[in-house]
């Protein structure tokens, strides 16, 4: 089978043309889109139509798929799986997790322990104006520390926090209610051998063995280069889209958009493994 490749910026991210992913994806193809995906970090496929079973069976070729971590009894997905995205409610409550809103840059479930190292979505319904997904290449966030930042950060632990119910960060104070982990503040990709930074806005409260007052200073100098415009690609959702990136090396923010404006995704994960420090 033969695929056109198309990237999507300088920055971060291509486009994969001719593939289906409703249908088995042969052993040879399994390698090309594994090659691109760590070239890209990020590969979108367009037009897809995808039933349950066929977009669990999408990201195959990168690993098995990562169970949700929030409990079944605190979300309205009853699916181990696929976690709705959307704003959509049913009796006045959303039908899914992550409703409404802005959504800050960050590291997919780099909260817990293991975090998963691939996210998938694939969209439904998509409003006209807003809701789109920023994708940061964090490789190249790495690439642009200083070296004064660079040296701050080589061998330390960073703790990432977050709150289901929040689209912003949770306090240091709350630790007790919500989940959190400590990670290298920069890693290595098992893979490509890169090294990226694991930094972000919206979960990264803290570095290990530092007054909390220094710890924040230094994060707040190293956001902006997280966040530096040429590193960013912005997706504007069409239905059918399906994207597929890679947490270890990236970063992700949601754009606000009307509450009135039907949004629904749905996302899965692939399994990780223990970050590896560069």
């Amino acid at each position: 089978m033969t695929i056109d490749i198309l990237p999507l910026s300088g920055a971060i991210g291509a486009e994969i043309r001719g593939v289906d992913l409703s249908q088995p994806v042969a052993a040879e193809l399994q390698r090309d889109l594994l090659n691109a995906w760590h070239k890209y970090v990020l590969i979108l496929f367009r037009n897809q139509n995808l039933t349950d079973d066929a977009l669990l069976n999408s990201s195959s070729w990168i690993g098995p798929l990562g169970a949700r971590s929030r409990p079944a009894e605190r979300r309205q997905e009853k699916d181990p799986y696929i976690m709705l995205v959307s704003n959509i409610r049913k009796n006045g409550e959303p039908i899914g997790s992550l409703p409404d809103g802005e959504m800050w840059f960050h590291h997919d479930m780099a909260f817990v322990d293991v975090p998963h190292k691939a996210t998938f979505l694939y969209s439904v319904e998509v409003p006209d104006h807003g809701g789109n997904t920023k994708f940061a290449n964090m490789y190249a966030a790495y690439d642009l520390l200083p070296e004064r930042l660079k040296k701050a950060l080589a061998g330390k632990r960073v703790m990432q926090i977050f709150d289901y119910k929040e689209t912003s960060q949770p306090r240091l104070s709350d630790l007790d209610k919500v989940k959190h982990a400590w990670h290298p503040a920069i890693v290595r990709h098992p893979d490509t051998g890169r090294k990226a930074l694991y930094v972000n806005r919206l979960m990264t409260v803290t570095i290990e063995g530092m007054p909390h007052d220094e710890a924040r200073a230094i994060i707040e100098e190293v956001i902006p280069f997280a966040e530096d415009p040429s590193i960013i690609y912005e997706h504007k959702w069409r239905p059918g889209d399906f994207l597929v990136w890679d947490n270890r090396c990236s970063t992700h923010a949601r754009t606000d958009f009307p509450e009135t404006e039907r949004r629904l995704l749905k996302r899965g994960m692939i399994e990780g493994a223990p970050l590896m420090p560069a």
